[in-house]
């Protein structure tokens, strides 16, 4: 009963809207595991059998639209094929696909050949099997292509940030992989391989896509970029920002008419996703920058009515770690998040988890207006997961008091989940890893900004929010 409290005080201080009732700071304190990476003979890292086996599969989506994928793998000895067999039917590939395959030097380590495919012409909502060949090695896998985009169609999310590769990461991905999620948007700061040094770098990338594969292989996770993915290491000669990165993890970044794999845009499902670069220029005039202003034009929220925003830095913060480094993005963008009544962004970076109510701090021009962030309908929900634990340890030290706009904080490990119903209701999770164990903690409706403005769409929401309660208490 008080579980069914807890989410129904969550749920109404969320579908009402903030008017100055004060936010929670969990006092939750948990006994995790030490922030240490796994060792590198754990069976998670384990490399598959047979000479020359592909290994660290990961897909993306590959187009604008969903009916694409992009196969990535290494195969550390030699070459081998650079083929995709692929099929409706288990065992039986009808169709082939030939990509590309490159390798690089970082410091004195020389990585495996890492393989891109694109494997495009797919039927919406369709089981695909598909099998990567080396050799005499072969490995097969299995992914599901979203609906086709329509403004009711369902879908559900798995958001992650800030994952790295200890057991704390393992529980988080363990737990994610039984939320029933087709998809994750990925946060930034994948491996943490920049907390080594010298041929290790290379080493933790290589652990981490075998770490990974588990989910990887079978559904897509679309990727943002954080700062531990810029491994600047003067020191070692290597000054390339981006080097591992870009080299293992593509985007479909030119599907979207970007110049840059850093920033994009997918639509998958009744959402139009838009990845940003928060450690690339985006000041006014800069690629980045002209790129936003004509993708939020090509939004189109008849078709696909969830405008979901991912970045690395979050704008609104209430953490001391990192606190208002994300104050220089918000300055460019904000005003247009707002209107484009973008309904919730995520980010990462801190390692703590937050959420904010619908406000806005677009009124103030340095001269004048309001200096501090006040509630607005039209603005997103700024949301923190950067809990995926990594070797870095939880961001424990929230400011005090807490400001008005912050609904909710806690510094625990964990993931979230979003599970858009239709055009106008989502469910949003996060959930905690309570020692091993995944806990739902915060959870409310997410209402769409789009079709919540018509008179008769508001009614719906209404008769739909009595329903979700009911069900919710009466469970």
């Amino acid at each position: 009963m008080m579980n069914h409290l807890l989410i129904l005080s969550v749920f109404l201080s969320s579908a009402l809207f903030y008017g100055g009732d004060a936010g929670i700071t969990s006092s939750f304190i948990r006994s995790e595991w030490p922030a240490i990476d796994i060792p590198l003979d754990h069976y998670v890292f384990k490399v598959p059998k047979g000479y020359n086996a592909p290994q660290q599969v990961h897909i993306t989506q590959g187009d604008y639209d969903g009916k694409a994928v992009i196969v990535s793998w290494v195969t550390p000895d030699e070459p081998g094929s650079g083929k995709v067999h692929y099929g409706t039917v288990q065992g039986k590939y009808e169709f082939t696909a030939e990509g590309t395959y490159s390798n690089y030097t970082f410091y004195k380590y020389k990585s495996g050949f890492v393989h891109h495919c694109h494997v495009s012409g797919l039927e919406y909502d369709t089981k695909y099997y598909y099998k990567i060949e080396s050799g005499e090695s072969s490995r097969e896998f299995w992914f599901v292509t979203p609906p086709h985009v329509h403004p009711d169609a369902s879908y559900k999310f798995g958001i992650i940030g800030d994952m790295g590769q200890t057991f704390n990461s393992l529980s988080t991905l363990e737990h994610y992989m039984q939320s029933g999620a087709q998809a994750v948007l990925f946060l930034g700061d994948l491996s943490y391989a920049d907390r080594y040094q010298y041929n290790d770098v290379g080493v933790r990338w290589d652990s981490w896509g075998r770490f990974v594969e588990r989910s990887t292989a079978y559904q897509p996770w679309l990727w943002s970029a954080g700062n531990h993915e810029v491994d600047y290491m003067p020191y070692m000669g290597e000054v390339t920002p981006f080097k591992n990165y870009l080299q293992r993890y593509t985007t479909p970044y030119l599907a979207s008419k970007s110049s840059n794999p850093l920033w994009y845009a997918v639509r998958r499902a009744s959402a139009h996703i838009i990845v940003l670069s928060s450690y690339s220029p985006f000041v006014k005039y800069t690629p980045q920058w002209h790129w936003l202003s004509e993708e939020l034009k090509r939004v189109d929220r008849e078709k696909t009515p969830w405008l979901i925003v991912l970045m690395h830095v979050p704008i609104y913060n209430t953490n001391e770690a990192h606190f208002m480094e994300g104050e220089s993005m918000r300055a460019a963008f904000e005003k247009w998040f707002v209107e484009h009544k973008v309904d919730v962004i995520f980010a990462g970076h801190v390692h703590a988890y937050e959420r904010s109510y619908r406000i806005s701090n677009v009124r103030y021009n340095v001269s004048s207006g309001d200096r501090f962030p006040v509630p607005d309908k039209s603005a997103p929900v700024y949301i923190t997961v950067g809990d995926g634990g990594n070797q870095e340890g939880l961001a424990a030290s929230f400011r005090e008091p807490q400001p008005d706009y912050s609904a909710f904080r806690e510094a625990s490990y964990g993931h979230s989940t979003l599970e858009i119903k239709n055009r106008t209701h989502a469910i949003y999770h996060w959930n905690r890893n309570d020692d091993g164990k995944k806990v739902a903690t915060d959870e409310f409706v997410l209402h769409n900004q789009y079709w919540g403005n018509n008179i008769r769409r508001r009614k719906l929401k209404k008769h739909y929010i009595k329903s979700v309660v009911a069900n919710r208490i009466a469970n």
